[in-house]
């Protein structure tokens, strides 16, 4: 089934073209990456796959619902864990789970059931009572994603996921996002080419915002002639592709 289609998805920002044309679709239960330098137009799709801007034309349909013309059925099965960690930084790791929650429409029981849950499934029941603010970049991360999933979205868009840390705390983050395969469809933007090759089932590499390749790692460097990923999107990239 396809969670996500795009069907010549533009953006234009007065005389700059964030996003040009963009058709591709997306399985459900995939993760697919938007692999890409900065302003390559990774965060703007985002932005309008989860209707936070609206297309200056082309479409795009999560599982069958329109972007444009059915907002409302969108948003209810999507979330975002946006490139900026939303955590609210005075409130303790429970605190925060517990107003996403409700924020979500549920009652005060169901809100503190599910919150138990995430932290149980997040291993972070040994800093609940801790204020975010206290808490490392990594696990701070690791919070904006726990609350991204307490709804239980079909789809979820991770923006950056694992920007300005370091290592140990992105690999951390890679096994977790991999513990989601195939319980929902993830969408992922990313500049790190180790990141897409690691994680994506199949990635397009944007450039300019236009789709440079489209498939798995190993379609792509098939594509581009050499068995060196990043050997890959430069090819890809600089010859124009795009």
């Amino acid at each position: 089934m396809i969670a996500i289609e795009t069907k010549n998805l533009t953006k234009r920002f007065k005389e700059r073209t964030a996003v040009d044309s963009l058709s591709l679709t997306v399985e459900q239960g995939e993760i697919f990456a938007l692999l890409g330098q900065n302003g390559a137009g990774k965060s703007t799709t985002i932005r309008m796959l989860s209707c936070l801007t609206a297309p200056t034309s082309g479409d795009a349909f999560v599982f069958g619902h329109s972007v444009v013309s059915d907002e409302q059925n969108v948003k209810k099965m999507i979330n975002v864990s946006p490139q900026e960690t939303a955590v609210a930084p005075k409130l303790s790791v429970r605190e925060n789970l517990e107003l996403t929650a409700r924020l979500y429409g549920m009652d005060k029981k169901t809100a503190r059931e599910k919150t138990e849950e995430i932290l149980h499934g997040f291993s972070l029941l040994d800093r609940a009572s801790e204020r975010a603010k206290k808490l490392s970049g990594g696990m701070q991360r690791k919070l904006s994603l726990a609350m991204a999933l307490i709804s239980e979205p079909k789809v979820l868009f991770l923006d950056e996921p694992t920007v300005g840390l370091d290592v140990r705390a992105r690999r951390e983050l890679w096994k977790l996002i991999e513990s989601l395969k195939g319980s929902m469809t993830i969408l992922l933007t990313t500049h790190y080419l180790e990141e897409a090759e690691a994680l994506a089932d199949r990635m397009v590499m944007m450039n300019g915002g236009k789709a440079a390749a489209l498939g798995t790692a190993a379609q792509i460097k098939e594509a581009a002639g050499t068995d060196d990923f990043e050997e890959a999107f430069l090819r890809l990239t600089e010859e124009g592709r795009a």
